[in-house]
């Protein structure tokens, strides 16, 4: 038939409102994510951001706190810098903040994604889901939470110091 291709894209995967997050190149085996696609850019909670230089490239240092309580487990990271924004939050605050990639798994596809670094010491979640992301080759179902797995019950007790 005239305008099909013969392509065929891979199915999409159903997500939840939250869902559990690996980002396995920087060593954080599992963090508790909302899904958000009201959020353009997605989001990392992260302490301690230093900024350096490699050849002449701005990089960025900083600790991942995984877990909603406490600061167990912390993995400390260092990337490039993608691009600094300005985002602006849900409550219309303004921030500059850092940009990295990140290759995230969620419901068992891997994807890369432009990462924001800032404090959500105050927020529900350590980590945030945006568009960006999303857009590849994810379904969100608003009914739903952890549709795309979970870790095991000892891993989910650390997320509550236990």
């Amino acid at each position: 038939m005239p305008g099909q291709t013969h392509e065929t894209t891979p199915p999409k995967v159903v997500v939840g409102w939250r869902e559990w997050v690996r980002i396995d190149a920087v060593g954080v085996p599992w963090i508790k994510a909302k899904v958000d696609t009201g959020a353009r850019t997605s989001s990392l909670h992260a302490f301690d951001l230093r900024t350096y230089e490699v050849e002449g490239r701005p990089w960025v240092r900083f600790d991942v706190h995984p877990w909603q309580v406490g600061a167990d487990d912390a993995v400390t990271v260092e990337l490039p810098v993608h691009d600094e924004r300005v985002v602006r939050s849900s409550s219309g605050h303004e921030e500059t903040r850092y940009v990295v990639l990140l290759q995230l798994v969620l419901g068992h596809r891997s994807v890369e994604a432009e990462v924001t670094l800032t404090d959500r010491d105050e927020m529900g979640f350590r980590m945030l889901v945006g568009r960006e992301a999303l857009v590849q080759g994810f379904l969100v179902d608003p009914a739903l939470s952890y549709a795309g797995g979970r870790p095991e019950p000892t891993v989910r007790r650390r997320n509550w110091g236990r």
